[in-house]
């Protein structure tokens, strides 16, 4: 009998709650995120690095790198936690002063997310009024190229999708990388073919929160980068908001392009109950620069969880 009082207990809590959303007017229908089916075990390398060059300039060497993402998931490195270590031809160690490694700075436990398998070499810092380009390098004040050996990069990374409301785990490993072992013909932005990961395209509508969908209606290059026109169809009784951020860009270059912000922050029109919405996103990507894929964070199944995907924008 107790039981029976708790599952009705339960119940009339399930019901308020769901009268409460209803009378406060929400602009979304929040379906819970559904763990029925058991997750395949995928093996997680964490991720590997490249060496592209070595120099020295001031009485410090600088290892100009470059990142692949061996988690087999979308997964993001955060730049301001990883930290560094030269090993020396003595045997001894040093740390070094300064270090950018990551997909970018992480904002509330997350930051950019880069497919399994592509492969970057620097990212968008700076601010998002004043935007720069920023190589993926350490240096080591103190050591002379000919002295450096092998570099140790500690480094805390998170796996997708990504959940605003339930911060990911963020893993803490190791890369250590030959300093002689220079690689310069790395083809960017996809290092190795991940079998299973989609890859979509320009018309293609995928389904984001609440069952709405979004569709890049069409992709073109302008006098400042790209520009992307989007369309979100809203199959529902109440409208929808549907958050895709300002979505980065990554190409032949290895750069990925886009200032990061938490998606949600980015401004997008309402999808009225039974209607469409249109807006436009813009990222600023040299004109020389070809074989380029848009990494786009679409909501989805409750607010602010996004699902990335990967579209081929390789035509432009």
């Amino acid at each position: 009998m107790k039981k029976n009082r708790q599952l009705t207990a339960w119940a009339a809590l399930g019901a308020a709650i769901i009268l409460g959303v209803a009378s406060a007017g929400c602009e979304y229908i929040v379906p819970p995120i559904e763990f029925g089916t058991p997750t395949p075990f995928i093996l997680d390398e964490g991720w590997s690095g490249i060496v592209n060059g070595v120099s020295e300039s001031g009485g410090a060497v600088h290892v100009d790198l470059s990142i692949v993402n061996k988690t087999n998931k979308w997964s993001a490195m955060d730049v301001s936690a990883s930290r560094a270590t030269v090993t020396k031809s003595d045997g001894g160690s040093q740390d070094c002063g300064t270090v950018f490694v990551g997909t970018s700075v992480f904002v509330n436990n997350a930051g950019w997310y880069l497919a399994p398998g592509f492969v970057m070499k620097g990212y968008t810092g700076g601010s998002a009024s004043a935007p720069v380009t920023q190589p993926l390098y350490v240096e080591c004040a103190g050591v002379s190229q000919s002295d450096a050996k092998t570099l140790s990069i500690t480094y805390s990374y998170v796996t997708g999708p990504y959940n605003y409301y339930l911060p990911n785990r963020q893993v803490s490993k190791t890369m250590t990388v030959q300093l002689d072992k220079i690689v310069t013909d790395t083809a960017y932005p996809i290092a190795e073919t991940i079998a299973g990961l989609p890859m979509s395209k320009v018309g293609d509508a995928l389904v984001g929160i609440n069952g709405c969908t979004v569709t890049l209606v069409d992709a073109k290059r302008t006098d400042e980068g790209l520009q992307f026109d989007w369309r979100s169809t809203n199959p529902t009784e109440y409208q929808a908001y549907v958050h895709i951020g300002t979505p980065p860009v990554i190409g032949s270059d290895g750069i990925l392009y886009g200032f990061y912000q938490t998606p949600h922050l980015a401004i997008v029109p309402i999808t009225k109950a039974g209607g469409e919405a249109v807006w436009t996103t813009t990222q600023v990507v040299p004109k020389d620069v070809t074989g380029l894929y848009l990494l786009l964070p679409l909501e989805s199944q409750q607010q602010k969880y996004y699902i990335d995907y990967v579209m081929d924008i390789t035509d432009l």
